[in-house]
């Protein structure tokens, strides 16, 4: 196995990154690199997924796939339950981090800053415009909690869906969504023998600067 991992290798020779191809400030690349995302992987993978990293309040790092369903001049957003692990997490140490890796054009992008709630009303719309099944299933599942087997979780859901036979199901208090405020984003761009362009902009007194790392 060991042999079988070392062995294991890929030369990136897709692309570049240069100082000329890249804005004075961050979110308009990574928009364009999205975009590249979105029409370039194929499924399964999808354009959004990404890591999100917290910490817990022993200073414990944690980190799961989720996908980004917001992206604005504020930052970047994603839903999930505020009782669940990463909202407990997040509640005691308020910073994340996120990581898109998209293979397929040999680009990663690295976003580090502090995270904050969302409003109740951003929570809202985005909830009523999910799938039903996804609506029921964020009342069903009392997320990251320990449960005996499927089929409790199965009965949860059997139980929420006689709750709202009549009546569509709303918003959970204890569901809503998170923004990452970015501080700190890093493009990585994929090159010949490991040497691959690495810009990383970094928010100053409200702005952005940008510099070149060592790969």
């Amino acid at each position: 196995m060991t042999a079988n991992l070392a062995d294991m290798r890929r030369d990136y020779t897709r692309d570049g990154l240069t100082e000329a191809q890249a804005p004075a400030e961050p979110l308009a690349l990574f928009q364009q690199w999205f975009s590249d995302a979105r029409k370039t992987e194929q499924l399964p993978v999808e354009a959004n997924a990404m890591t999100l990293a917290t910490v817990d309040a022993e200073g414990r790092p944690h980190c799961r796939v989720l996908l980004l369903k917001s992206l604005d001049d504020q930052g970047f957003t994603f839903f999930t339950n505020y009782d669940s692990a990463k909202g407990e997490q997040l509640a005691a140490r308020p910073f994340g981090a996120m990581t898109f890796f998209w293979p397929a054009l040999e680009r990663q992008v690295r976003i580090e800053g502090r995270v904050e709630k969302v409003s109740a009303k951003e929570s809202d719309d985005y909830f009523q415009v999910r799938p039903l099944g996804s609506r029921l299933g964020a009342w069903a599942s009392p997320q990251s909690q320990v449960i005996a087997d499927r089929a409790e979780l199965e009965a949860l859901l059997a139980d929420t869906e006689r709750r709202f036979l009549d009546q569509a199901p709303t918003c959970p208090p204890h569901w809503g969504g998170y923004r990452l405020v970015p501080e700190r984003i890093e493009f990585w761009q994929g090159r010949a023998s490991r040497l691959h362009d690495r810009l990383n902009y970094r928010l100053d007194n409200g702005n952005w600067s940008r510099e070149r790392l060592a790969p």
